[in-house]
């Protein structure tokens, strides 16, 4: 595990790490699954809960507890019984943070059983990591502390997600992807597990119409399709979408067309600071691959599209367009918004970036 503070990398690539050991069933006496990002607690949990033993010998030796329900006692008694008819027990505890006496288990954790596998499922926070519990299951078993990605980490993780299934995705369909769903990675793969069923067979790559036909997002209608209109600076196209999110606000919230705005227009500012800087000092111009680098980004596209419309938009009205953003996100969350709706205040919003 990477040392220090945890990212989303270190969770994803730490969450791939163990998933191949149980795969190959090379199992830890004791696995401390926490943090506040729940999608890879709960999918470590079930690989372990459908792999570690086999489906007749889960009746009897595989013990699933709820934190509410029991005290930390109660569990160390459940993991130092003797399998049934078999070599290995397993108990798995949902909900730990809620567990009385946590702490306790460090008393078990210290020194596990031989014949018992303890999933400990800790959510909404980590497990204090100068605790005597956490310092045991680090030392005598494995620990996935798995943290919530930021809004620029979720397209690379996603990228990675499809490409495990065989599969690509157009830049278009990413940002739709993303930009409605956020970053809840749970959701995300449960509508990408119904779009991958869904799919014609053979097919290699998922497209906007694919995700428009099976997700419900419109192709049309979208921040992506919103960011370009305002970054070609077309009104009439950025103000017919405002209007068509101003009819579906609970699948459009204002919160997430800001984040979109912005990610936009502090890349520009970021291009044209970087274009200034090498005219500055007589250097070059930076490669594909230290923009793709400095922004954040996947592809090759996605830099190209920023290169070519940052050069349109001066610096000097990019840094008061960020400041506006900044307000808006404030009245996205409710904040001086003066009773107006989202949809007033997104086309309020645009008219201002337009008039600047």
């Amino acid at each position: 595990m990477a040392k220090g503070a945890i990212k989303f990398r270190d969770s994803a690539a730490e969450f791939e790490r163990l998933t191949a050991q149980v795969a190959a069933r090379r199992f830890a006496p004791v696995y401390l699954l926490m943090g506040e990002e729940s999608y890879f607690i709960d999918a470590l949990c079930e690989q372990l809960a459908t792999t570690i033993l086999d489906e007749a010998q889960r009746s009897f030796n595989q013990i699933t507890v709820y934190g509410r329900d029991i005290d930390a006692g109660q569990v160390v008694t459940l993991c130092r019984q003797m399998p049934m008819m078999g070599a290995c027990e397993v108990v798995i505890v949902r909900e730990a943070q809620q567990l009385r006496g946590l702490d306790k288990l460090a008393l078990y954790t210290q020194k596990p059983s031989p014949t018992t596998v303890l999933v400990i499922c800790h959510k909404e926070k980590s497990v204090d990591k100068r605790s005597a519990l956490y310092k045991s299951c680090a030392a005598n078993g494995a620990v996935l502390e798995s943290v919530r990605p930021r809004d620029y980490e979720i397209g690379p993780w996603l990228q990675q997600f499809i490409a495990a299934r065989g599969l690509a995705i157009d830049p278009k369909a990413l940002s739709m992807l993303t930009d409605h769903l956020g970053t809840d990675i749970t959701k995300i793969a449960n509508e990408l597990h119904k779009l991958v069923v869904s799919l014609p067979e053979g097919t290699r790559r998922i497209t906007d119409a694919d995700i428009e036909a099976n997700i419900g997002i419109s192709k049309e209608f979208n921040n992506f399709e919103l960011c370009k209109a305002v970054a070609s600076r077309d009104m009439a196209r950025a103000l017919m979408i405002a209007d068509n999110f101003a009819r579906n606000p609970k699948e459009h919230p204002l919160l997430l067309t800001v984040m979109a705005l912005f990610g936009q227009f502090r890349d520009y500012f970021t291009v044209n600071y970087l274009r200034w800087l090498s005219r500055r000092r007589g250097q070059p111009f930076p490669s594909d691959a230290e923009l793709m680098r400095t922004l954040r980004k996947s592809n090759v596209y996605a830099v190209n599209e920023i290169k070519q419309f940052s050069a349109a938009w001066d610096n000097r009205k990019v840094f008061r367009i960020l400041g506006l953003l900044r307000e808006y996100d404030a009245k996205s969350k409710g904040i001086n918004t003066g009773g107006a709706p989202d949809g007033e205040l997104l086309r309020e919003l645009l008219l201002k970036i337009f008039l600047l």
